[in-house]
């Protein structure tokens, strides 16, 4: 390696550590961006752009999105916030007590629970920590903001530029053409299995599930649905981690006969659409073993943060491919 070679090796190695720096602290939201972008640009290319342009392509993806995302998460974060106030309220006036919380869950499942020896003085320290915790809120809430407006700015720009970002690419990756085609379509799969596959059949899953709920008159079921969609990406255990506790309520409610039907309904129904939706939506293409995505999921959500759910089974799934690729094109290199 001569000097000027390794200066710019060296160059390049310092201006991308910090460019790393600058992209961390919104890191989620730009991955978010690239999901998004995954999604919608089969109907950009395909649809959009011949009827009118790549620009306007762009805004009305982008407005549509914003619309179909935001809205129903405003909404959301609404009803989670008026449920948060009616507990208050109830905890405040003498409705809900420690002493009915520890028998409600005893009478449901049998197991005694001393929530007192639990939390300890938690209950008398929040009015000491109520001012930081509302500080944290707001940087939470101004940090959510920009980043939102971070992701809608990238997904404009990678929906109306992103091809010409892919030649660049290429044309920088020091691999044969065909070798990149291979490499890039393995993990075009991965990624289409993974994200655009299981966020579908998780969406299927939870909302079949909530049928469930609002059939047996579970309180707040559409927030019940929501949380079972997200749950559902998690193979086998998802949305049960949901309906199970809901029949133990109606139970504990004497409505034995709403517990056997939801128990029955989630077990037979919602199973089987995990049991034979997700592998042929996503497992197959990808050709993943669901432990590896299992694995992805809980370990992206550790190292990554909430994108990791979608990202760490594709990044797993993306260095199978590449070891893959790089078996059978070991000769050439």
């Amino acid at each position: 390696m001569n000097a000027n070679r390794g200066f710019l090796l060296g160059l390049i190695a310092v201006l991308g550590a910090f460019a790393a720096l600058l992209v961390l602290p919104f890191l989620q939201f730009l991955l978010l961006a690239i999901l998004l972008v995954y999604i919608l640009n089969p109907v950009h290319q395909r649809y959009l752009v011949p009827w009118i342009g790549e620009t306007k392509s762009a805004f009305t993806l982008i407005t549509l999105t914003s619309l179909l995302v935001l809205l129903p998460l405003f909404f959301l974060f609404q009803s989670v916030f008026g449920q948060a106030q009616a507990l208050y309220r109830a905890i405040r006036d003498g409705d809900v007590t420690v002493a009915l919380v520890e028998d409600t869950v005893e009478n449901a499942v049998g197991v005694g629970l001393d929530l007192e020896s639990i939390f300890g003085n938690a209950p008398q320290e929040l009015g000491s920590t109520a001012f930081s915790e509302a500080l944290g809120l707001f940087d939470l809430v101004t940090h959510v903001v920009i980043g939102f407006g971070i992701t809608v700015f990238l997904l404009y720009y990678l929906l109306k530029d992103g091809a010409e970002f892919v030649a660049w690419l290429k044309d920088v990756v020091p691999l044969p053409p065909d070798v990149q085609d291979e490499l890039f379509e393995e993990i075009d799969n991965v990624m289409w299995a993974v994200l655009a596959g299981h966020v579908f059949v998780a969406a299927v899953q939870g909302g079949i599930a909530g049928i469930g709920l609002f059939v047996t008159g579970i309180p707040n079921a559409l927030f019940w649905t929501v949380v079972m969609m997200v749950l559902a990406l998690l193979p086998v255990v998802g949305a049960f981690l949901v309906w199970g506790p809901a029949a133990v309520f109606l139970l504990s409610n004497g409505d034995a006969a709403a517990a056997v039907g939801l128990t029955v309904y989630g077990t037979i129904v919602v199973g089987i659409t995990d049991d034979y939706l997700r592998p042929v939506v996503v497992d197959r293409r990808a050709n993943l073993n669901p432990a590896v995505i299992l694995f992805g999921i809980v370990g992206g959500v550790y190292v990554i943060g909430a994108m990791g759910i979608f990202f760490g089974p594709v990044l797993l799934g993306a260095l199978k491919a590449t070891i893959d690729v790089f078996d059978e094109q070991y000769n050439r290199f």
